[in-house]
């Protein structure tokens, strides 16, 4: 037992409580993600009901090893890591609008020859424009009021790359563009500053829409919202039934009906089948854990010495939080329709592992800069600020 100890001691390090976090999530994904695709697999694959579960469970050991590798890694490399990062996201981005493969009227994934795996360049954006904005942040805090070295070179890293995302993709564009919101009060810009960002934002996100592809989907999906008129749409229709026929308990793990109806149960309304199969109390639990997982992120951006952990860890923590939030609120009517994933739960490929990259950058910073020497031709106090500005 003490060899085990001292194996997770020196190989896990970190947050233990996140990490307990996250392999709850993983457990409970692989469970429900079974169920969901039981019916989906028996039709597509002859019958053989458990090929999404294994191929999903490899995918959760993916991204726990990715993890792994990113929370041993001191964080403060990401800092440079991610400008390479954007420069290759842009091409990727623009060649995946022009040339990917389009599903759903949309070109947001590329095909990775040899294994047939897709791949959304979105969430390699994601991750290294969140990086990138806590990065250039960090170093600007003594010139932070400065429209000129803080808030335009912001502000065209923003524009730019959601206003590419947004051409196939707004709900992830605008969810990235809340979290450098979020980022920029937390790194203390002006509000006035960020008002001028939100200006811009809408009249970069409003040409990026009616360029791009989703313009008519996105004006739909608000109609069927907000007019109450019109019919429930399918989706949502059978997301409330698996909710409402779940009650307090459920059914039972595996006794989902609506999985069999339900568009995407795997994946965008998976939290309509948690709380068909394991009832409201399930679907608070599952609640639970992300709140969870917000306050032990928070608690490392309020342990870090450092300006540039504090925002990496707040946006990566804002992130993930934030979808998993903007996905349940679709699955119980309160939100329009978005096609977001669900962090952690819903069944992916890529996107798997870049959550779990995010996560292990998180557990990096969690880890504290008392343990990471000063590297290298970098000044002891870099980018320094008190640890109030986290919610100043």
């Amino acid at each position: 037992m003490n060899v085990i100890k001292n194996w997770l001691r020196q190989n896990l390090k970190g947050d233990p409580v996140l990490w307990g976090i996250v392999i709850l999530f993983s457990l409970i994904s692989i469970a429900v993600v079974y169920s969901a695709t039981g019916t989906l697999a028996y039709k597509q694959k002859a019958g053989n009901t458990e090929y999404f579960l294994l191929k999903h469970t490899g995918l959760i050991f993916v991204g726990l090893a990715f993890m792994w590798l990113a929370h041993r890694i001191d964080y403060r490399y990401y800092s440079r890591l991610s400008l390479y990062a954007l420069l290759v996201s842009v091409p990727l981005l623009l060649f995946t609008f022009f040339m990917g493969s389009n599903i759903n009227e949309a070109s947001r994934w590329l095909t990775i020859p040899v294994i047939n795996q897709t791949f959304q360049p979105s969430d390699l954006a994601k991750l290294a424009l969140i990086a990138h904005v806590a990065s250039m942040l960090s170093r600007r805090q003594q010139h932070v009021q400065d429209f000129k070295t803080t808030l335009l070179p912001v502000m065209l890293w923003v524009g730019l790359i959601c206003g590419i995302i947004i051409l196939s993709n707004a709900s992830t564009a605008l969810l990235l563009f809340g979290t450098c919101l979020l980022l920029m009060f937390i790194g203390r810009v002006p509000l006035k500053q960020m008002a001028v960002m939100v200006a811009i934002g809408a009249v970069v996100g409003g040409v990026g829409l009616a360029t791009g592809q989703r313009m008519k989907t996105v004006i739909s999906r608000i109609e069927n919202f907000t007019d109450k008129s019109k019919p429930v749409p399918f989706q949502l229709e059978h997301s409330y039934i698996a909710i409402a026929t779940g009650g307090v308990t459920g059914k039972g793990p595996g006794n989902s009906t609506e999985r069999n109806i339900l568009p995407h149960p795997y994946s965008d309304f998976i939290f309509a089948i948690i709380i068909e199969e394991y009832g409201l109390a399930g679907g608070a639990f599952v609640l639970f854990l992300y709140l969870a997982f917000l306050y032990r992120g928070l608690l490392t951006v309020v342990n870090s010495y450092g300006a540039f952990g504090g925002l990496l860890a707040a946006g990566l923590t804002f992130s993930l939080v934030l979808q998993a939030m903007v996905n349940m609120g679709v699955a119980v009517g309160l939100g329009p329709i978005t096609g977001l994933p669900l962090p952690l739960l819903s069944m992916g490929g890529t996107s798997l592992i870049f959550t779990g990259i995010s996560i292990g950058i998180i557990l990096a910073v969690s880890r504290g800069e008392r343990e990471i020497r000063p590297m290298v031709g970098e000044p002891a106090d870099t980018a320094r600020i008190p640890k109030v500005s986290a919610y100043a």
